[in-house]
């Protein structure tokens, strides 16, 4: 293939490109993108302007400056829902915030906040330049559209009297300014969309705060969600499962005193039977307790821990020191810890006696459970300790472990306690 063919290729196009730039949609929508912006840029500077010499000029009193200042920024706020949206609608910009600013709040705190974010200055100097550049940029382009229209008319004026040399000339000439008229008006609206993107919109910085902002609340949705999901299976489980297995133990209990003369056979299947339904009634319970335990719900977290103490093999002392219930699923997740380390020290550690201590103090839930077993507990050795650290990242909180050889092993665990 002879190479010079293949790069003459792009270039057969560029005559009919130019022309279809002529009466393309983009064209058409930058041009009427740097004549809106002309306008707005205008009035807009104008008006700053005006509020900044109003300032200036009532600097011996306090109110007019003040006044001016706040002027200024309830302005920029505006002149900033009309900007974004004047490029969205022109130039199909994403803004990542939505076409609307932030509004202004005149608390004096508030106030003050607006005027120290960066934000406010980005804007700011955007609605100072687009005061010049918009009406530039619209005179340069309607300049070039009007020129190449004029004079390319110019051969036609002079039919009549002799077309000379020159006014084909300018004819040429009118024709290659028309040409680029389309590419100098989407060049213009190109620049000023980078503008916009670099002021008007949001920094790196602000749009990661924005992402981990909508990350934390799609978590914090989905664990409420999670929550309410174990609350609803626990409610179901305990109204109609553990219900009949209730009544079913109860009846087996029954044939078994009320039905002595059965054959041998029978009174060890319905013996067999009855301690079956006692334990998968047991089993059940506690599968509901780990699901969502009701004491919880009803009585908050002390009365079930204390439940979850009594109940361990291990010998607990617990202590709980709250002036206040947390929020719903923080007392979960706290009960969850608490239960599951018990668990593990009756299971795994071979200990003799265990403490809990649970405090809020501020904002923070403090958890500590240590044990006198042997020690070397690792998160990575199945025990569910993983699990219980996912759980209190989950609301934001810290765990630590702490497990050597020997022992003891404590595990602290700090949950925001705001209720």
């Amino acid at each position: 293939m002879d190479i010079s063919a293949t790069q003459a290729i792009p270039w057969r196009g560029l005559p009919l490109a130019a022309l279809r730039a002529l009466w393309a949609g983009p064209t058409w929508r930058s041009l009427m993108h740097l004549v809106t912006g002309a306008a707005v840029g205008s009035l807009g500077g104008i008006a700053i302007l005006t509020l900044v010499a109003v300032g200036l000029a009532g600097l011996v009193t306090v109110v007019l400056p003040f006044a001016a200042g706040v002027g200024i920024l309830v302005l920029s706020a505006g002149l900033t829902v009309v900007q974004r949206s004047r490029h969205a609608a022109f130039l199909n910009a994403a803004w990542p915030e939505g076409l609307y600013a932030q509004p202004v709040t005149f608390a004096p705190r508030a106030l003050l906040a607006t005027v120290r974010n960066p934000k406010t200055w980005r804007h700011f100097a955007y609605h100072c330049t687009a005061g010049v550049y918009g009406f530039v940029a619209a005179f340069l382009a309607l300049t070039a559209w009007a020129a190449g229209a004029a004079m390319i008319t110019a051969p036609l004026l002079a039919i009549g009297s002799g077309v000379g040399l020159r006014h084909w000339i300018m004819g040429v000439v009118g024709i290659g300014v028309l040409l680029a008229a389309p590419w100098v008006t989407r060049g213009l609206a190109a620049l000023d969309a980078l503008m916009a993107r670099q002021l008007l919109g949001t920094s790196r910085a602000e749009a990661l705060e924005l992402r981990v902002t909508d990350l934390a609340a799609s978590r914090n949705s989905t664990v409420d969600a999670a929550d309410a999901e174990r609350r609803r299976i626990e409610r179901d489980l305990h109204d109609g499962a553990q219900q009949r297995l209730t009544s079913l133990a109860m009846n087996l209990g029954i044939a078994r005193a009320t039905l002595p003369d059965l054959p041998e056979a029978g009174t060890r299947a319905l013996e067999q039977a009855h301690e079956e339904a006692k334990q998968v009634l047991t089993e059940l319970r506690d599968l509901v307790r780990g699901l969502h335990p009701a004491v919880l719900e009803d009585r908050g977290l002390d009365a079930a821990l204390s439940a979850v103490a009594a109940r361990s093999p291990v010998p607990v002392r617990l202590r709980v020191d709250m002036d206040r219930r947390a929020a719903r699923d923080v007392e979960a997740v706290a009960y969850f810890v608490v239960s599951e380390a018990l668990t593990n020290a009756a299971r795994h550690s071979g200990a003799q006696t265990a403490a809990v201590d649970v405090t809020c103090r501020g904002d923070r839930l403090h958890l500590r459970i240590t044990d006198d077993g042997r020690g070397g507990a690792d998160p990575h050795g199945g025990t569910g300790l993983r699990g219980l650290a996912d759980r209190v990242r989950s609301v934001d909180g810290d765990f630590h472990l702490t497990s050597p050889l020997g022992g003891p092993t404590t595990i602290e665990a700090e949950l925001p306690c705001a209720s």
